[in-house]
């Protein structure tokens, strides 16, 4: 218990709020127009707490939005996973522990997933108010251009990204189904042989892609593949091999299994996995990238380094359970 006159570190965090109220930058054009987040910001005010709203527009640099960061005790990312991910890597470059809560407004949202953020507004309340936060790492994807991009999810290139690529113009109608129905759509995926520099140690492979993860959690909560660690300083690169991303399916129950210490995996033959801090990945036919659901508009080649702990984000998670 603490001492008499001792005060909780929620109630020291909710006094910097009242103090130094919070930015919140939210993507107009994300989701489909029923997000909970006015809700949210009501109940900020009410209270006392000062907001700053920026809406994302053009192609303004998000490094701009946040010019003022200092001067507030937290930071709102509203929007899908693209536009977390990129205001967490502008917030980066600041080195600040400023803290962000990924508000859920797009829509696959993997990344408030991971850090199982609640959708009700009097919830997502008392998480900024208790001030509990985690540092995560980032990355940092190199495109051949000399472009950098940042990703708190993963990174890929090819049947990954093409599977994305097609559930574009799905989205609107079916919201998170357009990604099972593209999935569906990758029977026959191209194949490549990739030339990977990892740490420093050069391999070769053959196979529909490269993925390179940093949060563990696909969809309905259930693991990638086993040891994805958000904090370790490290990624978990996957490498898949020849056959088709529905194949993938099988390595989900796989990560299950082993999650949960139900069995060896029955699946591992169609993919490997190992872990690295920086990655550089060659392809001998181009191939489509995507950092966090968005797709570049370059191919292969792409270079990955890790940012550690970067970033502290609001989660309702411990370290155990962010790790996959």
């Amino acid at each position: 218990m603490a001492a008499s006159g001792q005060r909780s570190a929620g109630a020291q965090f909710t006094e910097t709020l009242l103090q130094k109220g919070v930015l919140v930058i939210f993507n107009p054009k994300s989701g489909q127009g029923d997000s909970s987040l006015p809700e949210l910001l009501d109940l900020l005010r009410a209270q006392g707490i000062p907001l700053t709203e920026r809406a994302l527009e053009g192609e303004r640099p998000m490094r701009e939005f946040i010019h003022d960061l200092d001067e507030y005790a937290a930071v709102i990312g509203a929007g899908g996973d693209g536009t977390v991910s990129a205001l967490a890597y502008a917030m980066a470059q600041r080195s600040t522990q400023i803290p962000l809560l990924a508000f859920p407004a797009g829509t696959a949202n993997l990344i408030a997933l991971n850090l199982d953020i609640p959708d009700e507004p009097q919830a997502l309340l008392q998480l900024m108010l208790s001030g509990h936060t985690f540092a995560l790492d980032l990355g940092e994807l190199e495109t051949g251009d000399g472009d950098r991009k940042g990703f708190a999810m993963l990174a890929g290139a090819g049947a990954d990204a093409s599977m994305i690529k097609e559930s574009e113009p799905l989205k609107k109608n079916f919201g998170t189904m357009a990604y099972v129905m593209a999935a569906m759509r990758q029977i026959n995926p191209p194949t490549t042989t990739f030339h990977i520099v990892a740490d420093g140690q050069p391999r070769t492979f053959t196979g529909i892609g490269v993925m390179v993860a940093n949060l563990g959690m696909a969809n309905y909560r259930i693991p990638i593949t086993a040891d994805i660690s958000p904090n370790d300083g490290q990624f978990t690169v996957i490498l898949l091999k020849e056959g088709n991303i529905l194949r993938l399916g099988a390595n989900l129950l796989d990560s299950l299994k082993a999650k949960f210490k139900l069995g060896d995996p029955a699946f591992s033959d169609n993919l490997e996995t190992f872990t690295a801090r920086e990655i550089e990945v060659v392809a001998e036919d181009p191939f489509p990238l995507q950092f966090d659901g968005e797709i570049h508009v370059e191919t292969t080649p792409f270079k990955a380094r890790v940012l550690p702990q970067a970033v502290h984000f609001f989660t309702t998670q411990t370290e155990k359970d962010l790790n996959t």
